[in-house]
């Protein structure tokens, strides 16, 4: 992910796979017509080149590459890069201004460096999967990659900070980015309340442990909604539109905590005025009352909302191997360099040779490469 946002606002990011196997992630989730849908995704804007790093061969033209290169970005278990003769201080010898980006499970240190991770190992044991879920039903694990998404997010903001530095100072360095810590960061301040109160956080289902109402609920034509209010006024508005300021009147009423320790109360009577009315009705009387409240989706009632489709967040791509495609649009909007997606995910080396050529190979080297399968 963290090529994908960097390539989706323009940076020139070449996606290096081993060329017979390819990223993995081409055969993962659905596919149509043999094509990996998540790869368009992932893979979108990337230039594409097969090739072998475990070969000699291949390692020296991955000097090559990186001998110009801004960022290397690697996810290779800590010493993997170093085997293959391609470790930090190769590669800053090579070019000292490189930033080296380390996406590992578990980071570059400690007794689980070198322990194979994905993301549900980390959501497991960053607590996230502790917390989430109904109180009395097992622990919750997210179904898509969380940790992963949240760490790649995190590793955009890691690489521009150390080329912020790169460019004040000239000098590169290494990006150590473990899947966990990022996940945890965001978990609020579970951390903090067990080391001063001894407060372990605990699965609540829908609802909070630090406000009240948050929690779905059904309307009367069959739909979910979810309503929060984490502001004091927008929680006592809640109550005062559906008709029980006796509640909004209580004293436990005044903090977010009180109001948690009262959900029983609160949500019975939430549940009693949604469950009279239908989804438009719900959602017309709470936009009128400023009560934020929001209907529960699937991916189709997703893309067409009116304010998704007022923000372009969803968009069509040509794709040459199934014609037009819908997908996520980028991250964020900015007003002077907005980015854009210019080409979905591509096949395996189709950008091999011009990458290459354009770094100094001659046909003649690409194609004894090639014969030698170190570049597809």
């Amino acid at each position: 992910m963290i090529g994908q946002i960097m390539a989706d606002f323009g940076a020139e990011v070449i996606k290096i796979e081993h060329p017979q196997r390819g990223d993995s992630l081409r055969g993962h989730g659905a596919q149509k017509d043999g094509h990996g849908l998540w790869w368009k995704i992932v893979g979108r804007n990337k230039r594409c080149v097969g090739l072998n790093l475990g070969h000699p061969e291949g390692a020296e033209v991955f000097r090559t590459l990186a001998a110009t290169a801004d960022v290397v970005i690697e996810n290779f278990r800590p010493g993997t890069l170093e085997r293959w003769g391609l470790g930090w201080e190769t590669l800053s010898d090579l070019n000292p201004r490189l930033v080296l980006c380390r996406v590992t499970g578990f980071g570059q240190r400690g007794p689980y460096a070198r322990r194979p991770a994905f993301g549900t190992l980390i959501e497991a044991m960053s607590g996230f999967a502790h917390m989430t879920g109904e109180p009395d039903r097992p622990p919750t694990l997210p179904p898509f990659g969380l940790a992963d998404s949240i760490a790649g997010i995190s590793g955009v903001a890691a690489v521009m900070m150390a080329l912020h530095h790169r460019n004040a100072t000239g000098q590169g360095q290494v990006v150590d980015l473990s899947i966990l810590e990022p996940l945890v960061a965001v978990l609020g301040p579970h951390v903090i309340n067990w080391d001063q109160t001894g407060q372990i956080a605990r699965r609540s289902g829908n609802r909070s442990l630090n406000n009240a109402p948050r929690n779905i609920y059904l309307t009367a034509d069959g739909r979910w909604v979810a309503v929060s209010s984490s502001a004091d006024s927008v929680a006592r508005r809640t109550m005062e539109l559906v008709e029980r300021s006796d509640i909004a009147a209580e004293p436990w009423f005044a903090t977010g905590v009180g109001r948690a320790e009262h959900a029983d109360e609160i949500d019975a009577a939430l549940a009693a005025w949604i469950g009279e009315r239908s989804l438009s009705e719900v959602v017309e009387e709470f936009a009128a009352a400023e009560v934020a409240l929001a209907p529960v989706y699937d991916v189709e009632q997703y893309v067409d909302d009116p304010q998704v489709q007022a923000r372009e967040a969803v968009v069509v791509v040509d794709d040459p191997d199934l014609g037009p495609i819908r997908m996520q649009n980028v991250l964020f909007g900015l007003s002077s360099t907005p980015g854009s997606i210019r080409h979905p995910g591509r096949p395996l080396g189709a950008d091999t040779d011009e990458v290459l050529v354009e770094a100094g190979v001659s046909e003649e080297r690409l194609e004894e490469l090639r014969a030698k399968q170190v570049v597809a």
